[in-house]
């Protein structure tokens, strides 16, 4: 039976015992010769700077011995196929060398070392002075190596290779994106006592903490701890989970000891109850605890520490209500956002560059997210928590199936490794199973049944989602998850008939106990490619102007805004994704269907329709601002705003107010005269202008359709 407190009289009590209790475990100690001090602390030290590298399989690159000197030097986070890899015709899909020489003072006796990998795709392979320490096959999970018996005193050499190869057994097989390799996110080593919280559990905490029941007065607090013993004794040890407000105040406590014998692991289970527990509550209010679980030996002295997040939040999703946060619906309404990436770097970029991202995100507006394909870095979950975003994240199973039993297993490895590392995040809503397998045929169904078992084994608290795209909507691989999501593109590729409104009410209507979300939908926008009035342009061609992605979104939001059933709508996608597959839009390489564009220099004018929609703070964007070049004397002036209604002077001239509808202001005939034409829109004190330019002798009836057009101008 564990020990719990939760209120600060008792708590008080009890922690005065157990510090009374230590002063005379520590006199005992003295007087038996014993140190009750505490033991050397886990540390984590980053291996982010210079490494030796090779983009090329090269023998013998392994050995401690090897001569890299000739090698160029990078550092981390790297990728080396940054450059080929969002430029179209192809990329380099292979393997490459890192090496790294550390100098060691000591190696302390009783503690053990890993060299932890945030992400390194795809298949990695790691040596320490010649001794090969390990293999992790998956490209966006956090793994750990053990290297204890490996390091030595003085000069040690690391070597790594890193293969993106295509390979029968490692997910994603398929899948509209670029494979960046290498090693993408930071390398680390960290020692921790013989005596610690589990390190190897698939590259989690070692502390899973979830709300088991949750009411106004109480919440049930569930502490599951795996507590290692790597010495060579049996040990008694004390678990305490102290639950911190976000001030850092105690305000519940649960401890319980432990016999673990030597090379053992034992899960260790405890509960509490915390009392008038504030709720994470999403946008409005995303209220962090936190969770400090140490453990002590039976001397007293704290062998390990480590600090997990708690939001108290309870998630439902229901066919009619769509999804409950603390049982109130509540609208989940977002981006799919690929990943962090970057012209030149693919997805070496950093933390601060990840922040930065997820602030796009939620100035937006939005109040969801989902992380496609595959495991996104710890930044992104952390800031989704503190945002309070509700998470859509999944595995890398995308598009093609290998029907061996070895790819089987490793999806479902990837499955343990995304719900052990982001169990804890109160921000993750739903657990992927996967998105857009083609075929349809049995291999196909027992490898999404057998994630569905992995996931509902793994955490039972939270549903499992399938993104379903190419079949009947009720094809049986679609019914697998607890709950459903389809990416449906009406209005932009061809082949898909009717509109996006319609076809969600028509399956309700015929399922009206499956709670499904759209999972993506979307079309291509150039900021170059600017058009009055457009026509649905051809999808793979080279012009796709940003006038119609936005006339695309107006129509789409509009039809899927108040149907409280969906559980969620998730726009594709946040930013231009790297596919270098892709020969279409303005550049090849680039998936343009982003409302942002891929160097995250500009928001295309989808963006601020969305912003309009979504965000309570004030917003007013003059839409068409990059469509300088006209040939019509006449045109509208179209505003995406939230606030009541906005001014319009064009040239100086005063053309008064237009109410908003529906988040739009519009002036449906403005006349411009030859030459530059200054458009200035103002409402509650925010502005935003254009400089277009009319144009009467041209030779054209409209634009050029060359590039070009989209010349950013300062106003006087």
């Amino acid at each position: 039976m564990s020990k719990c407190h939760s209120n600060p009289r008792p708590l008080f009590a009890s922690l005065l015992c157990r510090r009374l209790l230590c002063c005379l475990i520590g006199i005992l100690a003295l007087a038996t010769g014993l140190s009750p001090a505490m033991a050397l602390p886990r540390s984590d030290t980053p291996l982010d700077a210079v490494w030796s590298f090779m983009k090329a399989d090269v023998q013998g690159a392994n050995a401690a011995d090897f001569d890299d000197s000739g090698w160029s030097h990078v550092t981390l986070p790297h990728t080396f196929n940054g450059s080929d890899g969002d430029d179209g015709g192809g990329y380099y899909r292979g393997p490459a060398w890192y090496r790294a020489h550390i100098e060691m003072g000591r190696k302390d006796p009783g503690r053990r070392y890993y060299l932890v990998f945030d992400g390194a795709a795809l298949a990695t392979g790691a040596w320490v002075n010649g001794r090969k320490v390990g293999r992790h096959e998956g490209g966006y999970a956090r793994f750990r190596l053990d290297v204890t018996d490996a390091l030595l005193v003085g000069r040690n050499t690391i070597a790594v290779r890193v293969d993106n190869s295509k390979v029968p057994q490692i997910a994603p097989l398929g899948g509209d994106f670029t494979v960046f390799g290498g090693l993408y996110r930071p390398v680390s080593l960290v020692s921790t006592d013989d005596v610690h919280i589990d390190m190897m559990d698939h590259g989690g905490p070692g502390v899973y903490v979830s709300t088991p029941h949750i009411d106004a007065k109480k919440a049930r607090i569930r502490a599951r701890t795996l507590v290692t013993n790597d010495g060579s004794q049996t040990e008694r040890l004390h678990v305490v989970n102290s639950i911190r407000d976000a001030q850092g105040r105690e305000v519940a406590q649960c401890h319980e000891s432990v016999t673990v014998k030597a090379g053992g692991t034992v899960s260790v289970i405890a509960e509490t109850h915390l009392p008038d527990p504030h709720l994470w509550n999403g946008v409005s209010d995303p209220y962090l605890y936190s969770v400090v679980t140490t453990v002590t030996d039976a001397r007293g002295r704290e062998r390990d520490r480590i600090e997990t997040p708690l939001g108290v939040r309870s998630i439902e999703i229901t066919a009619d209500h769509g999804l409950l946060l603390n049982g109130r619906p509540y609208a989940v309404h977002g981006v799919v956002f690929f990943n962090s990436e970057r012209p030149g770097r693919g997805t070496a970029i950093t933390d601060r560059e990840v922040s930065a991202d997820m602030q796009v995100i939620a100035d937006l507006g939005a109040t969801g997210v989902r992380f496609v394909h595959f495991q996104h870095p710890q930044r992104a979950y952390r800031e989704a928590d503190r945002r309070g975003l509700l998470v859509w994240t999944e595995v890398p199973l995308n598009g093609v199936i290998d029907a061996g039993e070895a790819f089987q297993r490793n999806v479902e490895q990837q499955m343990r490794e995304l719900i052990a590392q982001n169990f804890n995040h109160p921000s993750v809503a739903v657990w992927g199973l996967g998105n857009e397998i083609y075929a349809e045929n049995p291999d196909v169904l027992r490898v999404i049944k057998a994630l569905q078992g992995v996931a509902a084994a793994a955490d039972p608290s939270r549903p499992t989602v399938y993104a379903h795209c190419c079949q009947a909507d009720d094809a049986p691989k679609a019914m697998i998850s607890d709950v459903g999501a389809y990416n449906r593109y009406f209005g932009w590729y061809p082949d898909q008939k009717g509109t996006l409104g319609s076809w969600a009410r028509s399956f309700h209507a015929q399922f009206p106990h499956r709670p499904f979300a759209i999972g993506e939908y979307g079309a291509g926008g150039s900021i170059r490619d600017q058009e009055s009035d457009p026509a649905p342009p051809v999808t793979t061609s080279a012009w796709h102007p940003e006038q119609f992605q936005a006339l695309y979104h107006e129509r789409n939001w509009r039809e899927i805004k108040d149907l409280l059933y969906l559980w969620g709508s998730f726009v594709w996608v946040a930013f231009d994704v790297a596919s270098d597959g892709r020969a279409e839009g303005d550049r090849n390489g680039i998936n343009d269907k982003g409302l942002v564009t891929y160097d995250r220099e500009v928001k295309k004018d989808a963006y601020f329709w969305y912003q309009a929609n979504w965000s309570d703070r004030p917003m007013l964007h003059l839409a068409d601002s990059r469509h300088r070049y006209r040939t019509s004397s006449k045109t509208q002036v179209k505003v995406y705003t939230n606030t009541a209604k906005v001014h319009l002077q064009v040239n100086g001239q005063d053309l008064g107010d237009a109410s908003v509808r529906e988040h739009i202001a519009l002036w449906p005939d403005v006349s411009l005269r030859p030459g530059l034409n200054d458009v200035l829109v103002t409402a509650e004190g925010l502005k935003d202008q254009a400089a277009w330019i009319y144009d009467p002798a041209s030779p054209f009836a409209t634009a050029p359709t060359g590039r070009g057009t989209a010349v950013e101008v300062e106003s006087p």
